[in-house]
């Protein structure tokens, strides 16, 4: 629980400093005063005043922070004190500053992806598991072995990539192709029909319903029981396991199965040890089961992996991943509010801080590229929220400037106070809405 709680407040304190450090440096550019930035809220802990009187601040909550700008400033003050207030600022100078804070957090997620694309990251393989009969990838021609490569002509290194690419796809239905590789080198092209499927968190996995799956993690030694069958053959910590008999071994629970009526039998057993091919011929234990019956084993302890690929770019490409990866997130996290809106996307997909925490855990107990991904992905969240038109939000100062650039005038009090109270009332019920998502998951 320690560890969660101090994952979550350090991405939320780090994402929303550099959202504020985006309102102060494009501030400062216009001319405006700072009188104080603040590292998290309440009881401040330290503070230090630099030479141009901005007062640098660590207080005792680190969820978040802010940037106090000089305002307020009376009309009859100085011209030289005007000059540096915000509400004296042009109205795109005003607008500059106000969507600085979220462009900072979108170009904070461009540099987090663009890092993993750099330093790489380990993810499963795009390889099919076998298709659900008469599902739309068993339709499609799709067979187990097969490794995706490209969806719509769009490269794909990984699984979770392929995921990815077909996300939105899944939702609004339509026509995909996958380029595929056979396991024996032969290169093909399948042409899906997807159905369009709501997404809902608590339903099934939509990409499963298509009958695409990744496939079954390949069985490997992990241990051998001294003076057992697999020791006096030979077999060694990290052998793959392929095939009996010639006969391919699809997980590790078929292997076990395949061998218990092979009691006393000698099998010719495919192996891959440190990249080579191996045949070893194995003569199967003899033991007896809880039911007095003969089974056969031969004394392993088994385990299961993914076949993993090193996704990684150079510099310029990581870049471009970086930029191509937040505009996907951003564009398609818009469309799936949109559809909320509507009624498409099921409000369920709303996540709260309790959930919030919980990933960021996860994700830092998985390891740093996985807490970077988090990183980035709850950096464009922030971004795009920011940006949404509503009052006391970001994304609602920038429609009062529209509408100030449109009429030629401020938007009054009056209209500013209704409106906030309007957008208090939505935020309050998002808030409401989110915390009901996150604890309704906590008793599921």
């Amino acid at each position: 629980m320690l560890f969660t709680l101090i994952a979550f407040a350090l991405a939320i304190g780090l994402l929303v400093t550099i959202h504020e450090l985006g309102h102060y440096w494009v501030a400062r550019r216009c001319g405006v005063y700072i009188e104080r930035f603040s590292i998290g809220f309440g009881k401040v802990l330290f503070k230090r005043t630099d030479k141009n009187g901005c007062e640098w601040a660590l207080s005792a909550l680190p969820l978040g922070g802010y940037v106090m700008m000089r305002s307020n400033v009376p009309a009859d003050a100085p011209e030289m004190l005007k000059n540096t207030a915000f509400e004296y600022k042009t109205l795109r100078q005003r607008a500059a500053i106000t969507v600085a804070g979220p462009l900072a957090n979108l170009l904070l997620a461009v540099v987090l992806y663009a890092l993993i694309g750099v330093i790489g990251s380990q993810e499963p393989a795009a390889v099919l598991g076998q298709p659900t009969a008469q599902s739309i990838a068993d339709y499609a021609g799709l067979e187990a072995g097969d490794r995706v490569i490209a969806v719509d002509d769009t490269a794909v290194l990984s699984w979770p990539q392929l995921r990815w690419q077909l996300l939105d796809r899944l939702h609004t239905g339509g026509e995909v192709r996958l380029s595929t590789q056979s396991k024996y080198g032969n290169q093909a092209e399948h042409v899906l029909q997807l159905p369009a499927t709501s997404l809902d968190p608590d339903g099934p996995d939509p990409l499963v319903a298509t009958g695409l799956t990744i496939a079954t993690p390949t069985p490997f030694v992990r241990e051998t029981v001294p003076n057992s069958a697999a020791f006096r053959a030979g077999l060694l910590p990290e052998d793959r396991l392929l095939a009996i008999n010639g006969v391919e071994i699809q997980s590790a629970q078929a292997f076990v199965e395949t061998i218990k009526p092979l009691a006393d039998q000698t099998i010719q057993l495919n192996i891959e040890r440190q990249g080579q091919p191996l045949v070893l011929p194995v003569t199967i234990d003899t033991h007896l089961d809880d039911q007095g019956h003969a089974v056969g084993r031969i004394g392993i302890m088994l385990g299961a992996r993914f076949e993993m690929v090193n996704v990684r770019y150079g510099p310029i490409a990581s870049v471009q991943q970086g930029l191509s990866r937040t505009a996907d997130t951003f564009w398609l996290s818009l469309k799936m509010i949109g559809r909320m809106v509507t009624g498409q996307v099921s409000v369920k997909n709303i996540s709260g801080p309790v959930s919030i925490a919980d990933y960021a855990g996860q994700s830092a107990r998985i390891g740093l590229t996985a807490y970077i991904h988090f990183l980035a992905l709850i950096s464009i969240s922030i971004g795009l929220l920011n940006l949404l038109p509503i009052p006391m939000l970001d994304g609602g100062h920038l429609l009062y400037y529209a509408v100030e650039a449109i009429t030629g005038r401020p938007v009054s009090d009056a209209v500013k106070l209704i409106a906030q109270r309007i957008g208090l009332g939505i935020l309050a019920a998002l808030t409401m809405l989110a915390f009901f998502n996150d604890f309704s998951r906590l008793i599921n």
